[in-house]
């Protein structure tokens, strides 16, 4: 018999009944049989029993009082008794006393019998599973906190301003000083600058090094919503407020409370809405839209946004009122192309995030790469920056990333910076025509002899010049090698042995 499949004792103390039983049951089980209470206990004692079917009558100690014992001693068999009797109140009593699983009638059918107890073996299983999960979980519970605990201060300590990338010299510093500094205080912070430079994370920064960082933190972008739906989103909404209104809504303003929320975009808010936002800033408490009366919360406010306030208010757009409420503290957030030294470790960055998420290899990004983009502006920002990387990671053909796969505005940066280097330098030439295309001339020799590793035979040849008026207008100009010398290398030496001959 093999040993995997599952065991059931069968009680009764007529053998004609044993034998029946034990043919029914005998392919889907391992059958014990004993014809007493007694002889049952002590197969209990000795062998591991899944299933108990026993008679209800039997000589001595019956059914019920069998099974109740066994519940005490080896609570985790399932079981079964079978009566001829349907009236029989120890039965009745012992259904929950005994923890009985199944009342068979007689005469009981074998299809019956069958799937009763394939069914108890079922929830067998399901008991032994549930018990040793939960002796796992005892376990491993102090681990997993312990686990949990740890990547959550992992993911705060990567939020607060002290883990911006940044390079010694960013303007950036000061700016996550500031952050760090008045982060403790609960006062309104507005962010302003470009889109995608990174004023969110600065919203986090404030949020998680403060003493509210145990609390919420949620973001709203207030210029992608219509006022109604604005309103509701923010402040909650009753039931039967507006259309589709079909349940209560909180509203982030009470989610947040106790933490901080970030309303994003807050220059392109209407003045209706900025009125109802100032009640809320002053009085530290919403009111949900069809709701008879306000709610208090206790919400630190941080503001974003990509305009000009000041100018706004001036203009009569933002109400002056509202603008002093938000901004208690004012951080500029400076745009990439006034942090190139930035770029760098932020691109390198964003290499390492997707090599980890993609499971993919590359090589760090290698100079030509980095020049292309640090000579660019990024009118996108952080957001372009990102977008860049992973366009070279999707079109690399190895390892090793690739300056042709930037896109074209990049790629032209380099040189239309150059161009633009070079204008500026002539336009800032003194002197006359002549002592102007002089230097200038000076310049482009100098940079020939540079690219031909002060090879003068090569470079007269690429200008169209001699060799003997080369020399000349070095000599004029004073450009030489260090180390003096008619030509510096070991190429050039045997070009002029060969001119000699």
């Amino acid at each position: 018999m093999p040993a995997s499949l599952p065991t059931v004792l069968v009680v009764d103390d007529e053998l004609r009944s044993q034998e029946a039983l034990r043919r029914t049951l005998d392919e889907d089980f391992e059958v014990f049989t004993a014809s007493s209470a007694a002889e049952a206990l002590e197969i209990l004692a000795r062998e591991w029993i899944q299933i108990v079917l026993t008679d209800q009558r039997m000589p001595g100690t019956s059914g019920v009082a069998l099974l109740r014992e066994v519940r005490e001693r080896w609570p985790d068999a399932v079981r079964i008794i079978v009566s001829g009797y349907t009236d029989s109140e120890d039965i009745i009593a012992g259904i929950n006393e005994a923890g009985i699983f199944q009342y068979l009638l007689k005469p009981w059918q074998p299809e019956q019998l069958l799937l009763t107890l394939r069914n108890a073996a079922q929830l067998q299983r399901l008991q032994a599973e549930n018990e040793r999960l939960g002796l796992d979980l005892k376990v491993a519970a102090p681990v997993l906190r312990q686990r949990v605990a740890g990547k959550r201060e992992a993911v705060r300590g990567r939020q607060r301003g002290g883990a911006l990338l940044r390079a010694p010299d960013s303007p950036m510093n000061a700016i996550c000083a500031l952050v760090d500094k008045v982060a403790g205080y609960d006062i309104p912070v507005l962010l302003t600058g470009e889109s995608g430079t990174g004023k969110e994370l600065l919203a986090r920064a404030l949020h998680y090094g403060s003493p509210r960082e145990g609390g919420a933190f949620v973001v709203e972008n207030c210029g992608a919503l219509p006022d109604t739906l604005l309103e509701s989103e923010l402040f909650g909404a009753r039931r039967g407020a507006y259309t589709g209104a079909t349940e209560d809504r909180e509203g982030l303003f009470r989610q947040a409370s106790g933490g901080s929320i970030l309303l994003d975009e807050i220059g392109e808010t209407s003045p209706a809405f900025q009125v109802k936002l100032l009640r809320v800033l002053q009085e530290g408490e919403v009111r949900p839209v069809g709701a008879p009366r306000p709610v208090a919360v206790d919400v630190r406010v941080i503001a974003a946004t990509n305009r000009d306030l000041e100018a706004e208010v001036r203009a009569g757009r933002f109400r002056e009122d509202l603008y002093y409420r938000l901004a208690a503290i004012t951080v500029r957030v400076p745009p990439l192309r006034e942090r190139p030294m930035d770029i760098p470790l932020i691109a390198q960055h964003y290499l390492q995030e997707n090599v980890a998420a993609l499971g993919l290899a590359f090589e760090p990004l290698d100079g030509e790469i980095l020049e292309r983009l640090c000579a660019y502006r990024w009118p996108g920002n952080v957001r372009e920056l990102r977008n860049e990387v992973l366009r070279m990671i999707a079109l690399a053909d190895g390892p090793r990333l690739s300056a042709a796969h930037l896109s074209p505005r990049v790629l032209h940066a380099a040189g239309e910076a150059e161009e633009e280097a070079s204008l500026s330098w002539l336009g800032g030439m003194e002197g006359d025509l002549r002592g102007r295309l002089e230097a200038l001339e000076a310049k482009i020799v100098h940079a020939c002899l540079i690219r031909h590793r002060w090879n003068k035979t090569r470079t007269a040849a690429e200008l169209g010049l001699s060799r003997v008026g080369l020399r000349a207008k070095l000599a004029r100009w004073g450009l030489e090698p260090a180390g003096g010398g008619d030509d510096d290398t070991e190429e050039a030496a045997s070009d002029h042995a060969g001119e000699v001959a």
